[in-house]
């Protein structure tokens, strides 16, 4: 499915900083409760995310990521998720988060 230049404009991707990561207890598969913080204009979102096989709050507190971060609110496992954090989702269903290749500041637009 094609989809035009102006669809690709109303997805808000930015740049944030992990600051805070916890374990979700009550969701079904393995999953990470994550603050982002998207710079002044959008600020700190978090999400829950089930990138529990290559990361934990040792390697993630102060990485950066990309997010999707205009999607609704979801409740996911009780959280509510506001961004969706971006990575390659490799055959075993592994999750490789999605991140620049050098520190860059919080909200920068991804294009």
């Amino acid at each position: 499915m094609d989809i035009t230049y102006d669809d690709f404009k109303k997805v808000l991707i930015k740049v944030g900083t992990v600051i805070d990561v916890k374990k979700n207890e009550k969701a079904r598969k393995p999953s990470l409760v994550i603050k982002v913080d998207f710079g002044k204009e959008i600020g700190i979102k978090q999400s829950s995310a089930q990138i529990t096989h290559f990361y934990n709050a040792g390697n993630l507190i102060g990485k950066q990521v990309i997010g999707v971060c205009n999607f609704p609110t979801k409740n996911i496992a009780g959280v509510l998720s506001e961004v969706l954090v971006l990575g390659a989702i490799e055959k075993d269903g592994k999750v490789v988060l999605v991140h620049p290749s050098q520190k860059t500041d919080n909200g920068l637009d991804i294009a």
